[in-house]
């Protein structure tokens, strides 16, 4: 049995890996959990599923989680808390795989210190890498970690590459393999058909309405802006070792094809299924064999038609921003996925327009784009430094001037 540590139980990810879990008892064991906040959900999760140690972020939530222990006299089950607790569990040496699924820049360090514990790495963190780029693949290099990619489009890449690619991820060559560019599918999301004066009124509760998708509200959110594809293109390029101009974004509005592979014989091999994040998390649990997801087999007989449109960079000026942060350097990505994580807050907070959110990454990513970032704590500064400059933005009911 594989024993397992959820990193994120408790978020959109989380939940889909334990459904996967809940069908296979005899493979998988789960050793730890840990959630920010969901005191409740994270208590029903343990009671079915009885792991070793859970950790909550703050000390409050693992006080109160705790006490819900105590009151249905539940024993045997250590809760932590803190930041340091999530590294803990996520290289203990009981722990074969981790689900890296902690949403956002807060995930990267304990999701780095499974791979330098060697741990097969389920990363559906993706800013892990969008930080950290180089430092997080050498990292992968050094341990011999196993890292196998969980968001549904690099799983797709994974899964349309070569053998010999899929056991070297972040440092294997492409276009020795015969592959000539990745093609990065996105749905666009909920304003693909609104023009651009339309956009400026738009409700956090509209941006969360994914037309395919059911996820989390943050991650909804850069869906409707495309900056989840940008940060997307940024972690393609360094799981799969690429050169900015050998990724190509195509929309796809039907989410049925969920990215593809072109070779240079012509070939172009896609990964099909229905939108549903469980296909990729049981590929990974499983790789290299096959096991139940529980998501239905896809029907092409009722399917709806396959759309491919180019995209408009005017109307998603974050996935532009994403684009050239890339090619400039670690430094703008990770300052550009700094203050987009404080601009996403501030927009479902209602304290900024939902166009305003490319405007405070655009002015955040110029500030930092020429600092050096050669460490861990390079990455961490950075981060910091970023996200307080983003807010200094940003105030009660506008934004400031100098934007």
């Amino acid at each position: 049995m594989q024993k397992l540590c959820i990193l994120g139980s408790t978020g959109s990810i989380g939940k889909s890996t334990l459904d996967v879990v809940r069908l296979h008892p005899d493979k998988f064991d789960i050793v730890s959990l840990s959630a920010n906040a969901s005191v409740d959900m994270m208590f029903e999760q343990c009671l079915e599923f009885r792991p070793h140690t859970v950790v909550m972020v703050s000390s409050e939530h693992a006080e109160a989680l705790s006490d819900k222990f105590i009151a249905a006299n539940i024993s045997g089950i250590n809760v932590l808390s803190g930041t340091c607790a999530l590294e803990a569990i996520a290289q203990d040496p009981v722990t074969d795989t981790v689900m890296a699924a902690i949403v956002g820049a807060s995930g990267l360090l304990p999701t780095l210190a499974a791979v330098k514990a060697g741990k097969k790495v389920l990363l559906a963190n993706k800013e892990a890498l969008v930080t950290s780029g180089a430092i997080f693949i050498a990292a992968v290099r050094s341990s011999g970690a196993q890292l196998l990619p969980i968001d549904s489009e690099h799983n797709a890449i994974f899964q349309c590459l070569p053998l010999n690619a899929q056991q070297q991820p972040g440092y294997c060559n492409l276009h020795h393999e015969g592959v000539s560019k990745i093609l990065l599918t996105g749905s666009g999301g909920p304003f693909r058909t609104w023009s651009l004066d339309e956009l400026d009124n738009v409700t956090p509760d509209q941006a969360c309405a994914h037309p395919n998708w059911d996820m989390g509200r943050k991650i909804s959110v850069d869906s409707a802006t495309m900056m989840n594809k940008g940060l997307e293109f940024i972690e393609a390029k360094w799981l799969f070792n690429l050169e900015p101009d050998d990724i190509q974004v195509v929309l796809h509005p039907q989410s049925t094809i969920h990215s593809m592979v072109q070779y240079k014989d012509g070939s172009v091999i896609a990964q099909m299924g229905n939108p549903d994040m469980r296909t990729p998390i049981a590929h990974a649990l499983s790789f290299p064999q096959r096991i139940e997801s529980g998501v239905a087999p896809f029907d092409f007989f009722s399917a709806k038609s396959f759309e491919f449109q180019d995209v408009d960079l005017i109307k998603y000026p974050n996935l532009k921003l994403a684009i050239d942060a890339c090619k400039s350097g670690q430094a703008a990505c990770t300052a550009l996925n700094a203050a987009n994580e404080i601009a996403v807050d501030a927009f479902l907070s209602e304290k900024i327009k939902f166009t305003d959110i490319a405007k405070i990454n655009e002015t955040s990513m110029k500030k930092f784009v020429s600092e050096k970032v050669t460490s861990i704590d390079d990455v961490v500064a950075l981060d910091k430094n970023a996200r307080v400059f983003a807010q200094s933005l940003i105030t009660d009911n506008h934004i400031q001037e100098q934007l």
